[in-house]
């Protein structure tokens, strides 16, 4: 079959890149159009990109000469990278145009009507794109995903709310410098230091992880009565956000009986066919001194949080460690595996 054409949207910064480099070779979609900003258009892709990911601009991309953003770049699917500053009226633009906007900016995650999804846990609110066609008359649509510190949180939480249900979640992030872009933070800020402080970072976590963890209701999602407190850091580490965690259930659970719940998560049939879908979203590491970003982070190619020190919590419950790909599984791969359900799900045809 031919490959559905998409279009990256920031696409020579730290977050587009990614998107360009995991994209290639995509069985589904082709990129056939790159954007940035104003002083960028007209220049050919390979030749203004300060190239940041492993191998040289793939080939097919380097050539690409980079266009505004904004319609038309003939596409169905927009994948969006672009300052959350701007992302507002671009995006809707693109979606009232026909395409369907998959973004890493946080401007619409908390719309009652954007469906903000991590497939594995609630590929179900999918289903707000249909309010989306209703209220706002798009012809295409907009669909977020997480934070990228939330990402491996709820990931971790689903499996444990499914079965025993989660009440309270104190959460403490290391989060690495590539989280704040490039050139993200100043090296004399952050070599030999933490910084206990990252702007907005607690928020979405305590918003976010209740709307993924909710129910569709109507044209919008009833949140999980989950209570979330969240401590954020930056840490000098390139690539992977770490978080302890410790959480209060419905239902007691021990230790063993947390681990076979990850262990046994898959997400739904639709979900577990998907080509960016990891064989394992969660994986559990028993090993004392697991997980670290060093030696965990490229499992499932990125898109597998890793869980660890798995104990009983003298505060609540339990208490656990994740680790998570920040820019795979909390950006560029978790929106395209959201563009891969779009398809499953028959919001986006693919071409015969």
């Amino acid at each position: 079959m031919s490959r559905i054409p998409v279009a990256i949207l920031g696409a020579t910064g730290t977050v587009g890149q990614k998107f360009v480099r995991l994209l290639d070779g995509h069985p589904w979609f082709e990129i056939v159009a790159v954007a940035a900003s104003e002083q960028s258009v007209g220049r050919p892709y390979g030749d203004l990109v300060r190239w940041r990911e492993p191998g040289p601009v793939p080939e097919s991309v380097a050539s690409l000469v980079i266009q505004r953003c904004a319609p038309p770049l003939d596409v169905t699917i927009v994948f969006s990278a672009i300052e959350a500053e701007i992302a507002g009226e671009v995006e809707q633009t693109f979606a009232r145009s026909g395409a369907y906007v998959v973004t890493n900016t946080k401007t619409h995650r908390m719309a009652p009507d954007v469906p903000l999804i991590v497939p594995e846990v609630n590929a179900a609110h999918l289903d707000l794109l249909n309010v989306q066609h209703k209220n706002r008359a798009f012809s295409g649509g907009i669909v977020a995903n997480p934070n990228c510190s939330t990402v491996g949180l709820v990931l971790a939480l689903a499996p444990l709310h499914q079965i025993f249900g989660v009440e309270r979640v104190f959460v403490s992030t290391m989060q690495a410098v590539s989280g704040a872009g490039y050139p993200g933070v100043a090296s004399l800020d952050i070599l030999g230091n933490v910084i206990p402080y990252i702007g907005e970072e607690e928020e979405k976590i305590e918003r976010e992880a209740k709307k993924l963890l909710g129910t569709l209701s109507g044209d919008g999602v009833q949140e999980a009565r989950v209570a979330v407190s969240a401590h954020t850091s930056r840490v000098a580490v390139i690539d992977g956000h770490m978080a302890t965690v410790s959480v209060g259930l419905s239902q007691r659970a021990t230790p063993e009986q947390a681990i076979a719940a990850w262990t046994g998560f898959r997400g739904d049939e639709t979900v577990r066919g998907l080509p960016s879908s990891p064989a394992h979203p969660v994986e559990v590491d028993l090993r004392l001194d697991r997980p670290q970003p060093r030696l965990d982070l490229e499992r499932g190619a990125g898109m597998t949080v890793t869980v660890g020190r798995v104990r009983h919590c003298p505060l609540l419950d339990l208490r656990f460690v994740t680790l998570a790909h920040n820019t795979v599984r909390g950006a560029a791969g978790a929106a395209i595996q959201n563009a891969e359900l779009l398809v499953t799900r028959g919001f986006v045809e693919r071409p015969a």
